[in-house]
């Protein structure tokens, strides 16, 4: 007898429908599963048994077969020990075929029956239902994460009985879900530019990234306030929308980072990785294809301090996530893309010492050729992929010592909010400056002649690339935006062209 129930597996962050087939026959007792299993599918076996009888229900000594379909993805984790459980359940008439006709399991059995969460199921509803499926059975720990799709109803379950029961003795009560009352972080301004002296052309700067969704780098002396205004940007950032939300959350679960596997990611991610963070780390693979650092960053922030000091070779794993949004990863076992659109920051120092370029020259230590060396670290491709560069001077005592009252995050992120509302009126979408395509640009980033001749002189210098003289216009267009200003004029062209002049004068 052949019993079939619908469950899913991830493929990146991207879930897939599986058909759990299961066929009980007379034959030599056996307990085969197929259809490309990996080592934890294959060891589901002991599991299933052994719950199955835990639970109080004899378990068929037959021939029991087991097919995963699509037969040519490889499987990988715990998702199907609950829908073998119920197929075989199924196919022994204890648990009736048409109550489980059109319904997704998934979960993870532990010996004595209980059903314990799995990661991704976000991901695999969302997939599910999109596919047509209405119905599912959750682990408990996982129910509000399913949750969060509107319009589907979910069974939290916690053992293998707790489901027999419901689909034997009584009407199964599935709950409905609904995700109006879903509401998004509200800024708490922990970090604040109020509290950071000086540093008055940074934060305007940052302001100005903050705007257009700008990559940008900070160049300054120890001390200065890099991180420090670093840790103030994301409560400048406008609110999540709750497609990013669902993106990002979707991510966290597939990681394994969704904190009690219960709520909806509603604020933007920061992210701080170390810089002797590996390759896998960041980019994300593994043995298990795991996102890495700048996906758990999507639709936020990836910040890294201190960028000379990470290795080379784990820095130009940006170039591609950082020009195209996405980042793929080729494995041996496997090929997924994850979604990187994040927002760079990054901060260093001139120097190994980290005073050169100070207005006390003397202060510096190091030798040419060992600033050279420091700074070659950087590679001219990813320089170019950052929107703004900006010095950050040495703090001056009279700065720290005066009573002056300076901007706070609130007054900037209500200037923020007002460029990215002026923007979506103008791309009618969730697009902003930084993503516009070359086309997009000659589109809306129009200067007149003036302006023209500006960027020419940058150009001739030949400091200038054609993907800089991009993001020079995308800038200046986030500037403008900044203004309520419909067109670019040459003082905000100005600003812009002056965001990459640190190119010439630290990496030439």
């Amino acid at each position: 007898m052949v019993s079939k129930i619908i469950s899913g597996a991830i493929h990146g962050i991207s879930g897939f429908q599986v058909n759990v087939e299961v066929d009980v026959s007379q034959g030599l007792p056996s307990f085969d599963i197929v259809g490309l299993p990996d080592s934890s599918i294959r060891e589901s076996r002991e599991r299933v048994r052994t719950a199955i009888k835990n639970s109080l229900f004899n378990f068929p000594v037959k021939k029991i077969t087991v097919n995963l379909a699509p037969a040519d993805i490889k499987k990988e984790g715990p998702y199907f020990d609950l829908p073998i459980a119920i197929a075989i359940l199924s196919c022994i008439d204890i648990v009736p075929k048409n109550s489980v006709n059109n319904v997704f399991f998934c979960g993870e059995l532990s010996l004595d029956g209980n059903i314990g969460p799995v990661n991704g199921v976000l991901s695999m509803v969302h997939n599910a239902y999109k596919n047509g499926i209405k119905n599912f059975v959750i682990p408990i720990d996982n129910f509000q994460e399913a949750n969060l799709i509107s319009g589907i109803n979910v069974l939290g379950v916690s053992n293998l009985k707790e489901v027999v029961n419901y689909f034997t003795n009584e009407p199964v009560p599935y709950t409905k879900t609904s995700i109006k009352n879903i509401s998004f972080a509200k800024p708490k301004f922990e970090h604040d530019f109020a509290n950071v002296k000086g540093q008055d052309i940074v934060k305007r700067a940052v302001e100005v990234a903050a705007a257009g969704g700008h990559n940008i780098l900070i160049i300054g002396p120890p001390g200065s306030g890099k991180t420090m205004i670093a840790n103030c940007i994301p409560d400048i950032l406008p609110p999540l929308t709750l497609e990013e939300s669902i993106d990002v959350t979707k991510i966290y679960s597939v990681a394994g980072f969704l904190k009690d596997k219960n709520y909806l990611i509603n604020s933007r991610p920061f992210r701080s990785p170390h810089h002797t963070i590996s390759y896998a780390a960041l980019a994300g693979g593994g043995r298990s294809t795991k996102p890495g650092e700048i996906s758990l960053a999507h639709n936020g922030i990836l910040f890294l301090d201190e960028l000379p000091e990470f290795q080379r070779n784990v820095l130009e794993v940006l170039r591609q996530p950082l020009e195209e949004g996405v980042i793929n990863i080729s494995r041996a076992n496997a090929n997924v893309s994850y979604p990187s659109n994040v927002m760079l920051v990054a901060s260093m120092n001139p120097c190994p010492c980290g005073y050169y370029g100070d207005a006390d020259s003397e202060r510096c230590t190091c030798s040419p050729a060992r600033i050279s060396k420091y700074l070659n670290k950087i590679s001219g491709p990813l320089l170019d992929r950052i929107d703004i560069h900006v010095e950050a001077s040495g703090v001056k005592y009279s700065e720290l010592s005066e009573n002056k009252i300076y901007e706070s995050s609130k007054e900037i992120r209500e200037r923020v909010l007002t460029a990215r509302e002026f923007q979506q009126k103008r791309y009618t979408s969730e697009k902003n400056n930084a993503n516009l395509s070359v086309n997009e640009i000659s589109k809306f980033c129009a200067i007149s002649e003036q302006s023209h001749k500006l960027l020419e002189n940058s150009f001739k210098s030949g400091y200038l690339s054609p993907r800089g003289y991009h993001k020079i216009l995308k800038v200046a267009r986030t500037i403008a935006d900044l203004e309520c200003s419909e067109n670019i004029e040459p003082m905000h062209l100005s600003e812009a062209t002056h965001y990459r002049s640190l190119d010439k004068k630290y990496f030439n």
